[in-house]
């Protein structure tokens, strides 16, 4: 019998925090794909323990740390941006899942950039206060941790999984889109309806995987379908260039992924808790009518103008939400529709006003933009798919959406699987380090990094990472909840790849354009540059009695059921160019600055 540290027997009823293969294997009797935490050496296995906790002086000390060589950069720069006091949390994956609202499915701390949304541009970003002392705009997200002392019921988990069809979902290109040239309109729309069909033929392959998980199965739909997105996408962007226009960005929608939110919905009501209701939807934001999707074709001569106000309508929105971010328990009731929502609408409505005028220079003028001005408070559940932004042909399959996910709510801001009290870290500790065997060079603004993956259930485990540990065991890394002695915190070591390959600022899986050093020698792989390379160090007083009941857990995709390897952290450079060469120098010096 499996028993916790201080000798009492493990049984089913504590709070489990099972690995979802287990649960797989439980509900349909034959896994295709299994997944054990492995350390991060990319293994599987059908033998997944029970247990996900472990008392951090049985991790046996597996940090290694190159030594420098001649040539190496050993400085080290810090940053203060606090520990999420204003409470920014947000279930958006600005980085993984642009464009998709609620795409994480799970609820993140933000600390640095104050804006940031899933659908933030790169100006919006650069427009934005920060929670950062130094003035850093960069945005720093990872995954909340929660304490749930309710026993867990892993049956409705099982008996959820069996139920749900996984289904693929991509970001959106029509909604993303800067003005189409009139020339590319109809070739642009005859495109975005091919990125619909082929969203719907992978869904339609998707239904071989109903009601169990295939992390193999899963890889080969969404390969193949990004190929064909990537080369769409290439035509659509190759078309307005050729026709005077301008379509910057868009390998950061290749990228799809596969969603188990159905589970969500196969939840009984138990399963999201009784405290939450609809009056209490926490964390709102701001939400206007799409405009760019609705736009007819741009004549050449009005491309640039009616770009310009496309990004202020952006940047609108983003102030906006910024404001509702750092007013919060400012006001009475009607404090968000007096001092955001109209101003925002009479922006809006100028905005709109100088677009139609543009385009009514020099071609027919578009009729009825007032009608996307009013914005309102969303509160209301929203959806992580997308519908097509265009009007398809009738021959096309429209992809399916996934299933309607609430917004997280109550005092909790709870999501259903993703309940209990959120932990508000102690300590993070942001800082950029150096490169053992050579000089860092900066990197570039609105560089996009993830480190971790939030679903090795589903994807495999290749680019999961160890991250558990506990104050003063830096050399150890844990895939499992760690046990930490007493007064000691709880801490999370999220290390980002410290390598670049010189020219892009993201990729079409987010994760190419980037790379670890190697681990014995520190070198970057051929072709890559060093990095300011980012650590984050998250740390958590969590009492020792939880720790011991298995009482807390990183908040999860469905599918992952708080697996501890799933923790991941995602970050956009929004350093100025100035600060960050500062940034190089001290590292590269061998200084310790902030």
């Amino acid at each position: 019998m499996n028993r916790r540290p201080d000798g009492t027997p493990l049984v089913h009823t504590r709070p489990a925090r099972i690995a979802l293969a287990a649960l797989v294997l439980a509900a349909t009797g034959a896994l295709t794909v299994t997944f054990v935490s492995g350390g991060g050496r990319g293994t599987a296995d059908a033998a997944t323990s029970l247990d996900q906790f472990v008392p951090i002086e049985k991790v046996p000390p597996n940090v290694r740390v190159p030594q420098p060589a001649a040539g190496a950069s050993t400085g080290r720069f810090t940053v203060d941006c606090g520990t999420n006091g204003n409470g920014k949390f947000s279930p958006d994956n600005p980085v993984a899942q642009p464009g998709i609202r609620n795409g994480a499915e799970h609820v993140h701390d933000f600390v640095g950039n104050l804006a940031i949304t899933a659908n933030s541009s790169n100006a919006d970003l650069d427009a934005s206060g920060t929670t950062c002392r130094n003035g850093d705009k960069s945005s720093y997200f990872w995954p909340v941790v929660r304490i749930d002392k309710s026993v867990r019921n892993d049956d409705q988990v099982r008996q959820a999984l069996a139920q749900t069809q996984p289904m693929v979902v991509c970001p959106s290109v029509g909604k993303r889109l800067r003005a189409v040239p009139t020339g590319a309109r109809g070739t642009v729309d005859r495109l975005l309806a091919d990125l619909d069909r082929q969203q719907a033929a992978a869904n339609q392959r998707m239904t071989a995987s109903r009601g169990r998980i295939d992390a193999a199965f899963n890889r080969e739909v969404t390969d193949a379908l990004r190929a064909r997105r990537a080369a769409t996408i290439r035509q659509i962007s190759t078309t307005v260039t050729a026709a005077g226009g301008n379509q910057p960005g868009l390998v950061s929608l290749v990228e799809c992924d596969v969603s188990y939110d159905d589970m969500h919905a196969r939840m009984p009501a138990g399963a999201h808790r009784a405290s939450v209701t609809a009056a209490q939807a926490a964390n709102p934001r701001i939400q206007c009518p799409t405009v760019r999707d609705k736009l007819p074709g741009v004549p050449a001569g009005a491309l640039a103008e009616v770009n310009r106000n496309l990004d202020e309508l952006d940047r609108q929105l983003s102030e906006a939400n910024e404001r509702l971010v750092t007013s919060r328990g400012q006001g009475g009731p009607a404090f968000v529709d007096n001092a955001i929502l109209g101003p925002l609408r009479a922006k809006r409505i100028a905005v709109l006003d100088r677009i139609a005028i543009a385009i009514g220079r020099q071609a027919a003028r578009p009729q009825g933009l007032d009608a996307f001005a009013t914005c309102t408070l969303d509160q209301a559940p929203g959806t992580p798919g997308n519908a097509p932004t265009t009007a398809a042909p009738t021959t096309a399959a429209a992809p399916t959406t996934a299933a309607v996910l609430p917004d997280p709510q109550g005092p909790d801001l709870e999501l259903p699987g993703n309940t209990g009290g959120i932990v508000r870290p102690a300590q993070v500790l942001i800082e950029y380090r150096g490169n053992p065997v050579s000089r860092v060079v900066p990197m570039p603004k609105f560089l996009r990094a993830l480190t971790g993956d939030a679903k090795p259930t589903s994807r495999g485990p290749a680019n999961a990472r160890a991250t558990w540990t506990c104050s003063g065991f830096a050399d150890r890394l844990a895939d499992k909840y760690p046990i930490c002695p007493a007064g000691s915190q709880v801490q999370r070591v999220h290390d980002f790849p410290g390598c670049w390959d010189g020219r892009n600022i993201d990729s079409d899986n987010h994760r190419n354009h980037v790379a670890f050093a190697d681990r014995a020698t520190g070198a970057c792989p051929q072709g890559f540059r060093a990095i300011p390379q980012l650590r984050i160090t998250v740390g958590y007083d969590i009492p020792r009695d939880v720790q011991l009941k298995g009482q807390y857990a990183l908040d999860s995709f469905p599918e992952e059921n708080h697996n501890p390897f799933s923790d991941h952290n995602d970050f956009v450079n929004v350093n100025s160019a100035q600060t960050m060469q500062r940034i190089a120098t001290c590292i590269n010096k061998g200084k310790n600055c902030s």
